[in-house]
C-alpha cells in the first residue's frame, strides 16, 4: 500500500514553524543522524533505547521543543518509511488513525515532554514500532533469549516455557513485541487486544523470519483473573490460542501501574493482600497464525 502525504501535514509543519530559528536549525541538522542512531538501537530489548540514543546524540541541553520538532520532522517523512517496509494492510489501514492522534498531541503539546510519550513517539515516527490496533503498537524487532525461561524453571515454576521456547526454534530470530499507548485507550478492551494479536499474526505471515509475538506486563498476572475479571482476557485469550507465560517478578513499576487505574486493586496492594507481578507472554508464530485463522473463520 502506497501511503500518500497525510492531511495532517500542516500540523507537523506548524510545529516546526513555531520553533525559534536556533531550534529549527538544530532539528534540521540532527534529524538524519539522530534517526540513524535510533534505528541502530531499535533491536535492543529495552523499548526506550531508541529515544535514549537520540537524547545522547542531541546532548543534555536539548530542549523539549527540539524533541517535538524532531518528531514532527520525522512524521513528515513517515509515509516514505512505511512504504519501504511493505507492511500488510492490517497495519497500513491503521495509520490514518494513528497519524491523527500524534498530530493532535503535537499540536497542543507544550512544556515538559513526558519521557514515555517521547520514547513512543520516536519509535512510531521512525517506523520502528507500527500500529497494532487503536491502543497498541508493535515493535518490529525484539530479542528473546532463553534466560527468562530458564530462570522461570530455576524458581520452581516448571520447565514448560523453556521447552516451548526451544520447540519454537526461535533462539536467533527476532520477535514482535506489543506495547500499550496510554494516551489513547479507546481500544484497550477485549476486541481491541484481539485486533492487536491478529495484526501481529499478519506481520508474521508476511515476514517468515519473525518468531512470533511477545508482551510483558503486570496485567498477565494470574491473580487478576479473580481480582479484576474484566482484564482476564489479557491472559486467557493468548493462552487459549497457544501462547505461554513466563514469570518475571514484582517491581515498583508494576505496583504503580497495577494500582493506577483501580481503587480496589490499589487497596489490595496497599494492604499487602496482593503483590503485582510482571509476566512475559510468548506467542510463537505457528500458534499465533493458527489462532488468527480460526478467528477469521469465526467472524465469517
Amino acid at each position: 500500500m502506497d501511503m500518500q502525504p497525510s492531511s495532517h501535514q500542516p500540523v507537523f509543519e506548524g510545529v516546526l514553524a513555531r520553533l525559534s530559528p536556533q531550534d529549527r536549525a538544530r532539528v534540521d541538522a540532527m534529524a538524519a543522524p539522530a534517526a540513524a542512531k535510533a534505528a541502530e538501537a531499535a533491536s535492543h530489548w529495552e523499548f526506550e533505547m531508541p529515544a535514549k540514543a537520540v537524547d545522547a546524540a542531541l546532548g543534555a541541553e536539548t530542549s523539549d521543543d527540539v524533541r517535538r520538532g524532531l518528531v514532527a520532522a520525522w512524521m513528515l517523512q513517515l509515509p516514505g518509511r512505511v512504504t519501504a517496509l511493505e507492511l500488510p494492510p492490517a497495519v497500513t489501514d491503521l495509520y490514518p488513525y494513528w497519524i491523527e492522534q500524534v498530530a493532535g498531541f503535537l499540536d497542543k503539546a507544550e512544556g515538559v515532554y513526558d519521557f514515555d510519550h517521547w520514547a513512543k513517539d520516536v519509535r512510531f515516527s521512525l517506523a520502528l514500532s507500527v500500529p497494532g490496533a487503536k491502543s497498541q503498537v508493535i515493535d518490529l524487532s525484539s530479542p528473546l533469549g532463553p534466560k527468562q525461561m530458564l530462570q522461570h524453571a530455576l524458581d520452581g515454576r516448571g520447565f514448560g516455557p523453556l521447552l516451548r521456547y526451544l520447540a519454537a526454534g526461535a533462539r536467533k530470530e527476532p520477535w514482535l513485541e506489543v506495547h500499550t499507548e496510554s494516551r489513547w485507550l479507546r481500544g484497550f478492551n477485549e476486541e481491541g487486544w484481539n485486533e492487536a494479536w491478529a495484526t501481529a499474526a499478519e506481520l508474521c505471515r508476511a515476514r517468515p523470519e519473525l518468531a512470533g509475538m511477545i508482551g510483558s506486563s503486570w496485567f498477565y498476572d494470574p491473580p487478576l483473573i479473580e481480582i479484576s475479571p474484566r482484564l482476564a482476557h489479557l491472559r486467557l485469550n493468548p493462552l487459549k490460542g497457544g501462547a505461554f507465560m513466563v514469570h518475571q517478578g514484582p517491581g515498583e513499576i508494576h505496583t504503580l501501574r497495577a494500582g493506577a487505574a483501580s481503587a480496589s486493586r490499589k487497596a489490595l496492594i496497599d494492604s499487602g493482600d496482593y503483590t503485582a507481578r510482571s509476566w512475559l507472554m510468548v506467542w510463537p508464530r505457528k500458534e499465533l497464525i493458527a489462532w488468527a485463522d480460526r478467528r477469521k473463520s469465526d467472524v465469517a
